[in-house]
């Protein structure tokens, strides 16, 4: 069942079109990605979606309500963690809890909460005390105290060093596997593969796909690039005769070697029956990002 639905959705901010048509839907208890560069409309998307700005065209529906029309009681149901969010740099966690907790009917224990996101420790520190992770962690917390169906999440990890990162990504799949749908807002294609069931790719504040991820990167082709160095010259025509090998090309010492089906087998089986040694070797697929590039025609970071 799907609990989100946006049609058409369409916003300019003068002369600048920020959203242009967006059209996608979630499903309850996925986690769904929108993945695009700084400045692709992402944010504003997700604006109209909880109620936070209000588009100039198209339909919206979380949970059957319309974000503008039933504002009050969407707020009750959806979790937001902003891009841009800071708490007063005095106020401690526990007195930042207790407060979200008052602006919902069915608050959820705060106390669980933070020991959930390992932050009960920290319940009596302020909040310029606390770490870029810890930050991260309690406006996830307090997108989660209303006891939320969805939680819209926004650039969650942006400026996080590699280690909060990933405790950040563990958090976002407990969120998703205790019931929530999560919609993730990120630029960072190896966030969007690891914790993403489907991505909108946006770009320029179109959409120029939605798939898996694996599903976006099938659609730029299932070839395999197989990278080495040979210990000694090698006369290409070995390669290039395999009917597995589509292009070979060299970069520098290094031999690239594209292909499809069984070409590491293939590539493998001959430079050791020339008694050629491969130093190096390494396989490539064809990548998140290179499916971004290849569909939109843009680079966001990795």
């Amino acid at each position: 069942m799907d609990v989100i639905e946006v049609r058409q959705l369409h916003k300019r901010y003068g002369t600048t079109t920020a959203v242009d048509d967006v059209s996608f839907t979630v499903g309850a208890g996925e986690v769904f990605g929108i993945l695009g560069p700084n400045g692709a409309g992402k944010t504003t998307t997700v604006e109209c979606l909880t109620g936070l700005r209000t588009p100039d065209r198209g339909v919206i529906r979380v949970l059957g309500l319309d974000p503008r029309r039933d504002r009050d009681e969407l707020r009750q149901r959806v979790g937001v963690q902003l891009q841009e969010s800071r708490l007063p740099d005095r106020q401690t966690v526990g007195e930042a809890m207790d407060l979200y907790r008052s602006f919902y009917r069915r608050p959820a224990d705060g106390g669980r909460l933070l020991e959930m996101l390992g932050l009960a420790a920290k319940r009596d520190t302020q909040y310029r005390r606390l770490s870029g992770g810890q930050k991260q962690r309690l406006a996830i917390a307090l997108a989660l105290v209303g006891s939320p169906a969805v939680a819209v999440l926004d650039e969650l990890t942006t400026g996080l060093d590699p280690q909060a990162r990933r405790d950040t990504w563990d958090l976002v799949e407990h969120v998703r596997d205790s019931g929530v749908t999560v919609v993730l807002v990120t630029h960072f294609m190896d966030e969007a593969e690891r914790l993403c069931d489907r991505l909108a790719l946006i770009d320029s504040g179109r959409v120029a796909a939605i798939d898996t991820p694996a599903g976006l990167v099938a659609r730029v082709g299932a070839q395999q690039r197989v990278r080495f160095r040979p210990s000694v010259p090698l006369d290409e025509r070995l390669l290039t005769d395999l009917p597995e090998v589509a292009d070979l090309r060299h970069h520098g010492e290094q031999v690239v070697v594209t292909g499809s089906g069984t070409v590491l087998q293939a590539v493998t089986s001959v430079l050791a029956l020339h008694h050629v040694v491969a130093h190096d070797l390494r396989v490539e697929q064809a990548s998140l990002d290179e499916a971004y590039i290849t569909l939109t025609g843009r680079r966001t970071a990795r």
